[in-house]
């Protein structure tokens, strides 16, 4: 169950450079260094696989009913599944 800690609190610290990297996309003239390029990549690259390993797992452990056993907090699981619902949407709505 530390594995799957582990990926939630990569997937969340992921989904948040998502969102940074949306608004930097969006800048008349973003800045430029490497952190800016670390958060672009760890948001519009890692992000989407890890959660869908996340989510896949996560639906695992509810549809075995051993979700309450992990000790892992409702919110976490929550808002990834959200913020890969919304990455789905950004990646669907961007395909050209």
């Amino acid at each position: 169950m530390q594995v799957i800690r582990l990926l939630l609190r990569v997937a969340f610290i992921c989904n948040i450079c998502f969102l940074f990297s949306s608004l930097i996309l969006w800048l008349p003239n973003p800045p430029q260094s490497v952190a800016i390029s670390l958060m672009i990549v760890a948001g519009t690259v890692v992000a989407l696989p890890v959660n869908f390993i996340v989510s896949s797992w996560m639906a695992i452990l509810l549809g075995t009913g051993k979700f309450r056993a992990s000790g892992i907090p409702v919110w976490l699981p929550a808002a990834d599944f959200m913020f890969f619902v919304i990455e789905l949407f950004t990646l669907i709505l961007n395909k050209k």
